[in-house]
């Protein structure tokens, strides 16, 4: 019989489809193959090629002085970084001046690179710029959220091939996220702790929809998975902010990721995904009641009239099963 399945900390309501539930193997992708190579002459993003992006905000080159990473700012930005804040509220209308921060965090000098495939260093430099860029953004007093993603493939909203990431932030805190943080303090005032905190601990004992455990993360299935293979990264430390990941976390999480990544990669012959850092905003720092951390969503399968209409999704795939298929899959 199908459940419906309620995340504990965000509240969020997913049908776990058993019905029509699929074998983990049914979701293996089946895109064309593409062989990239490690420079290409039309990419904005590869060496050599700098003139057809914007300026650099921060750089981390090699010992031969060539870049590694580089952060620019959006070419086409869903914010502008010029410009007040301004709140306005006409009868129906209301808004906010489009005024923040939107940058692009070019990962690697080759358009090739995959990060579920690069060396755990490269991958921990990437975390350690993601930490600096988000602890810049976070001293403009004009911003109340920042968001940092990766969009990974076409059907996750990739235009550009080239690993990359993309830093927003913004002078309001979304609905859906305040409504997060209000669950969380609910559960901390009823229960007098943190319900991430709670939803590891129960998750390790159970040891059923684990993934990948290192000494300072820990990636798992939710019990209310939202999609086939949805996963969230959580820190064992509790803290609410990722800006204050410590240096001994970073080197641990790119381990973590690299392990989870080649999971699903190899598994699942290399899926598009998304992956978004879920972190405190701005304001809320502090607070003992939240609990950042990482989501990855394969793009697996589409939504349809069901979930635009009720708000809850439908999950064709047992997360347990999920989880299993994962932990088994051997990384080279």
């Amino acid at each position: 019989m199908p459940e419906i399945r309620q995340n504990i900390a965000t509240k969020e309501w997913v049908v776990i489809s058993t019905e029509r539930a699929k074998r983990p193997e049914d979701f293996i992708t089946k895109k064309e193959k593409k062989i990239l190579p490690e420079r290409s002459e039309t990419c904005p993003f590869c060496p050599g090629n700098e003139h057809m992006t914007p300026y650099e905000v921060f750089v981390v080159n090699d010992d031969m002085g060539n870049w590694k990473i580089r952060v620019i700012p959006n070419k086409y930005p869903a914010v502008v970084y010029e410009g007040t804040v301004e709140f306005k509220s006409e009868g129906i209308k209301r808004f906010v001046s489009g005024v923040g921060c939107a940058e692009v965090i070019i990962e690697s000098a080759k358009h090739n690179h995959l990060l579920a495939l690069m060396p755990e260093r490269d991958i921990e430099q990437i975390v350690r710029v993601y930490k600096e860029r988000y602890n810049a953004a976070e001293k403009d007093k004009r911003i109340k959220m920042i968001i940092i993603f990766r969009n990974y493939g076409e059907q996750a909203g990739a235009s550009i091939e080239h690993p990359h990431s993309q830093l927003i932030a913004i002078p309001v805190v979304p609905f859906h996220i305040r409504y997060r943080i209000e669950e969380a303090m609910r559960y901390y005032d009823e229960t007098g702790r943190c319900v991430f905190c709670y939803m590891l601990e129960e998750e390790l004992k159970l040891q059923e929809r684990i993934v990948v455990e290192t000494g300072h993360f820990v990636s798992f299935v939710p019990y209310a998975a939202l999609a086939p293979f949805h996963m969230w990264v959580l820190p064992r430390r509790h803290t609410e902010s990722f800006g204050d990941i410590t240096d001994e976390e970073i080197t641990d999480l790119a381990k973590n990721l690299k392990l989870t990544l080649s999971k699903l990669y190899y598994g699942l012959d290399n899926p598009d995904y998304n992956f978004v850092i879920r972190s405190v905003p701005v304001n809320e720092k502090g607070k003992e009641y939240y609990h950042w951390y990482i989501t990855i969503m394969p793009r697996l399968i589409k939504t349809a009239g069901f979930e635009i209409g009720t708000g809850m999704s439908i999950n064709s795939s047992i997360p347990e099963e999920n989880a299993k298929f994962l932990r088994e899959i051997k990384v080279r």
